[in-house]
């Protein structure tokens, strides 16, 4: 395969090495250049000029964008605040949440009162909430198997016009997934760099989908932004991962985590099993999953989306039982409010609490 390195073009920053994300449920310091990387189960080499992902909990470092400034977090203030980045104590949860009528319309402008939160079916105190639009930490994963290779200049153009509808103040990373993810650009809101690295096309190789989410998802827990978003493309289903479609949904129902968005495109593969991980992943995480039948409709669904997270409430609240057991918490959002009969509202369906921190 490829060293990503090698297929950065000279107008990407030359700081900026594109690094292989293997197969792990969390990202270290990699050993130097030339070294085997090793993941549970593989002996699988890193490419010359990659830095690799290891098992203890941190993540690879990363060179800074030229001329973009660190990113750190400030202090939270109260509902309809200026500032959009929180510093959080461990066991307040963030929800993000779309709310739609009957008709299946954004409903938006809907007051506190109008939520309840239930976690484990207790109802929650919101301590924070929001609804206007705040700058996103997006992490866009496409999938670059031989199978694609037709594809991917509609899919570029898709995603660019969703990268183009986003708020300038949104930190967007582009992984390209094969046999191996590739981070082919960093946190970056600089259209010109995120389409350069859409280009980086290799098109060949397995699809090894969970390992190529769990490491996006690993990565963009770095970002300081409260508000995340995973969008996955991908024509087939895995078969190449060592991560399963268990371990990938548990990453994302970390304690704010980010939603999800799938597109998949059918008639190379993508059928049964396949389908119904993507529904199962987009769905447990508030997002939506989609299956275009032509490549015509992938526009119009990353228009959609754009639309989608620019229109979704923040909620915020403490769990009342703080000294619940390790594992998953169910959540559940309701809304009511005068003029509708009824308000879906979707959201994360639970979370894993973060460990307690000593």
């Amino acid at each position: 395969m490829r060293s990503a390195a090698s297929r950065c073009s000279g107008s990407m920053l030359s700081t900026v090495l594109a690094v292989i994300f293997l197969i792990s449920g969390a990202l270290a310091q990699a050993p130097t250049t030339g070294t085997p990387a090793t993941s549970p189960g593989a002996n699988d080499q890193t490419p010359p000029g990659q830095q690799q992902a290891a098992p203890g909990g941190n993540e690879v470092p990363q060179s800074p964008a030229a001329g973009q400034e660190p990113v750190s977090p400030e202090p939270g203030t109260n509902d309809q605040g200026s500032m959009f980045v929180f510093k959080r104590q461990v066991e307040e949860v963030v929800l993000h949440a779309t709310v739609v009528d009957e008709q299946r319309r954004l409903v938006t402008g809907l007051e506190r009162g109008t939520f309840t939160v239930l976690d484990a079916g207790v109802p929650q105190a919101i301590t924070s909430f929001r609804r206007e639009d705040v700058p996103v930490a997006m992490g866009i994963v496409i999938d670059n198997s031989g199978s694609m290779r037709e594809k991917r200049e509609k899919i570029n153009q898709a995603v660019l016009n969703l990268i183009r509808a986003s708020n300038p103040q949104d930190q967007i990373f582009v992984v390209n997934f094969g046999q191996d993810p590739y981070l082919d650009q960093d946190f970056t809101s600089d259209v010109k760099l995120l389409q350069a690295a859409l280009h980086q096309v290799s098109a060949k190789g397995s699809t090894a989908l969970y390992d190529a989410i769990v490491a996006s998802a690993v990565h963009l827990a770095s970002s300081p932004l409260d508000k995340k978003v995973l969008l996955v493309i991908t024509d087939g289903q895995d078969n190449m991962s060592q991560e399963t479609l268990l371990e990938a949904s548990h990453r994302l129902q970390q304690a704010n985590g980010p939603t999800l968005y799938a597109v998949g495109l059918l008639g190379s593969g993508l059928e049964g099993p396949g389908r119904e991980a993507l529904q199962r992943l987009a769905e447990r995480s508030g997002g939506v999953s989609y299956f275009p039948e032509t490549l015509d409709q992938v526009d119009n669904i990353t228009r959609t989306v754009a639309h989608d997270i620019r229109s979704q409430y923040m909620i915020a609240y403490k769990p009342r039982n703080q000294n619940v057991k390790p594992g998953y918490q169910s959540v559940r959002v309701e809304a009511h409010a005068p003029g509708y009969n009824k308000l879906t509202v979707r959201t994360r369906t639970g979370y894993y609490p973060s460990a307690p921190s000593h």
